[in-house]
């Protein structure tokens, strides 16, 4: 049994999930209600789409799918069928929030004001009841370094009025990916931890690398490819 799974299924319901433009944020709330919502029980599961920065990588491109594996999905006004980039949230998102019944994911942006929308929300973050993931790619260049990225992690506490509660390395590299790849990005992550106090709690993996880092030592979440188009990963 994955334990970070354990920590995202039993512990606080409300998980908020950020981090640097291109960090693969996104991949990581969509593979994560999906993993919630394989795993079946009574409670309801939601993914809310926060993030207005990125008009190009959106959860709620996915939303049939994950309608169709039982996640309720809320977004913008529009309900992203139009091609609306709206700078507002839907006031749907506040349903899930007061639903002690539901466990929701926030996709949020990580950049300016992405990460500040957060605030509208503050009265339904306290101490304890929440977790702030800010997921950390050292192959991104505001974040190449364990500094830049520790800075960054500050400017989103800054920007929402959140404490992040936890880091999650995805050191990917798309198709060029490979599992010392993803050990790198661990020992990178670690190393933002020691700047930051703030626990790494897990590793993102493609599944098809699972294997190689069987025994690695550090936990480890597997992440599908669903907010890729495969041309994007296509040799030119």
């Amino acid at each position: 049994m994955n334990d970070f799974l354990d920590q995202m299924r039993f512990g606080p319901r409300k998980i908020a999930v950020t981090g640097h433009f291109g960090s693969g944020k996104t991949e990581f709330s969509v593979s994560l209600a999906f993993a919630l919502a394989a795993q079946g029980g009574t409670e309801r599961l939601a993914l809310c789409d926060l993030d207005i920065e990125n008009p190009y990588f959106r959860s709620r491109e996915r939303q049939d799918a994950l309608r169709a594996s039982g996640v309720q999905v809320y977004s913008d006004p529009s309900d992203g069928r139009n091609g609306s980039e709206l700078q507002t949230v839907s006031a749907k998102v506040r349903a899930p929030l007061e639903d002690p019944g539901c466990r929701v994911i926030l996709d949020c942006g990580g950049d300016g004001s992405g990460a500040m929308l957060l605030r509208q929300f503050a009265k339904y973050f306290r101490p304890g009841d929440h977790r702030l993931l800010c997921v950390v790619n050292c192959n991104r260049p505001g974040t190449d370094t364990p500094e830049k990225a520790a800075a960054h992690l500050r400017a989103i506490e800054d920007a929402s009025g959140l404490a992040v509660t936890g880091l999650v390395s995805n050191a990917h590299l798309v198709r060029f990916t490979t599992a010392d790849t993803v050990r790198e990005g661990w020992d990178f992550t670690r190393a933002v931890e020691a700047l930051t106090a703030v626990p790494a709690l897990a590793a993102l993996c493609p599944e098809h690398l699972l294997p190689e880092l069987d025994g690695c030592g550090f936990p480890i979440f597997p992440i599908g490819m669903y907010m890729r188009d495969t041309y994007l990963d296509k040799s030119v």
